[in-house]
């Protein structure tokens, strides 16, 4: 892990330490707070938009509970389908007054609120939900800081090399000039520190600062600086897809990633078709499929990823379908009932795996419980919200039209990562 930079640039009085992770009598109450407003003007409803299968607040939720050192984590907002998202990832929900969800409302207003209706908070983290690249180590370390350093306030920046030059107003004749650089000694990248900019992340402050002083930077402040692949901005719908690729390259995935898949288990009906059965005039009952998915399925398998299609059987046409279907990708075929867990065990312990090296694709309330088991699991961008709120991925694509060669693309994409990572672990940083 390359070095965070800490700096004390404020300074007043002390306070004591608090061993982090659980609440212990006598200590401070610890609280995350993600503000997420239903009103966004640039991009709508941006708090619950899928950012890489995973709905944009999701990803600061699973870095928030995975850092294990929050008393209470809550998400404020003034809209349903925000709240539904909130507790459909276990957090608690402070449904905010309408005077602090205008568009002129701030985020201390907000938050002051919110301390007032909690009297037992001590200190709190506010979490930005556009920070979907937050890690849980990061939450950690800047959390200790005030837990175990004794500072006030901690907030998250980055390091830029930027050359800022003054604004120059139209028709008033003045010239512009540099405000960090002298354009006769214009220094190298290497040779130039840069600047730290707030990346808007994470503000952690105390109770006090908040109630009683109105400020979330303040007292002994301290920053906490994040390396610029951890720093996302999204204000706009052109920041999105970059915001995307970002994610999937550096978001926390969460604690049980699979550091392999070895075997993937995919319905049929719904995940490789797209749900329509078409009738001939001969009275044959036909559907379809994508070249894409087959070839997804066929990218898994050169990579020693098992397939194993699974077909319902109430459902005789995606049974047929499967048949074929096996004949042209080799997979093997498993029928299931209502409940494909029963099924699904015995083969997962045959071959000496956990549920942690399987990825699961399903579309509905059946495969909740294999969606909630599996290492990896996902659903077509159509399915249901009991089937979509137990996935650890939401496809873009619907079932039919490429789900699953985008979720074989997934797999294979933290498969690289978690080779990445352990060849990066096997390294002896002592030794230069």
């Amino acid at each position: 892990m390359a070095s965070r930079k800490r700096r004390l640039v404020g300074d007043s009085s002390e306070q004591d330490g608090l061993q982090p992770s659980c609440k212990k009598p006598g200590k401070r109450h610890v609280a995350a707070l993600i503000l997420a407003r239903g009103g966004s003007k640039g991009i709508p409803l941006k708090n619950i938009k899928m950012l890489a299968g995973v709905p944009l607040l999701g990803w600061v939720l699973r870095a928030a509970v995975d850092s294990n050192m929050f008393d209470s984590i809550w998400v404020s907002t003034d809209h349903d389908d925000i709240e539904k998202v909130a507790k459909a990832w276990n957090a608690k929900v402070h449904r905010r007054s309408p005077e602090v969800s205008k568009d002129s409302s701030t985020s201390l207003e907000t938050i002051q609120e919110f301390v007032k209706l909690n009297p037992e908070v001590d200190v709190i983290c506010n979490i930005q939900a556009t920070a979907p690249c937050l890690h849980p180590y990061h939450v950690k370390e800047a959390l200790e800081m005030i837990t175990q350093q004794g500072f006030d306030s901690v907030f998250s920046v980055v390091r830029r090399h930027q050359f800022r030059w003054q604004e120059v107003k139209k028709g008033s004749g003045e010239f512009t000039k540099p405000l960090n650089l002298d354009p006769v000694n214009r220094p190298r990248r290497q040779d130039w520190d840069g600047e730290l900019c707030e990346n808007g992340s994470f503000y952690f402050t105390t109770r006090d600062l908040i109630v009683n002083q109105g400020l979330l930077q303040g007292g002994k402040l301290c920053y906490y600086e994040m390396l610029p692949e951890y720093s996302v901005d999204i204000d706009v719908d052109i920041d999105w897809p970059v915001a995307e690729q970002r994610v999937l390259r550096y978001g926390y995935f969460g604690r049980d990633i699979p550091e392999v898949v070895r075997l993937m288990f995919c319905k049929v009906s719904g995940c490789l078709t797209e749900g329509r059965i078409f009738l001939s005039l001969s009275g044959e009952e036909m559907v379809s499929i994508n070249t894409r998915d087959t070839m997804g399925i066929r990218m898994l398998q050169e990579e020693e990823v098992e397939v194993v299609l699974l077909t319902s059987i109430e459902d005789p046409v995606a049974q047929a379908l499967a048949d074929k279907l096996a004949k042209r990708t080799g997979c093997k075929v498993l029928q299931v009932g209502m409940e494909p867990m029963d099924a699904l065990n015995p083969m997962v312990e045959q071959r000496k795996l956990n549920w942690k090296d399987v990825a699961y694709m399903g579309t509905d309330k059946p495969d909740v419980k294999c969606l909630n088991l599996a290492g990896l699991s996902a659903v077509p961008g159509d399915a249901p919200v009991v089937a979509i709120n137990a996935a650890k991925y939401t496809c873009h694509s619907i079932g039919g039209k490429g789900a699953m060669r985008e979720f074989a693309e997934h797999i294979l994409l933290q498969k690289q990562k978690a080779k990445s990572q352990i060849s990066q672990d096997r390294i002896d940083r002592s030794s230069f």
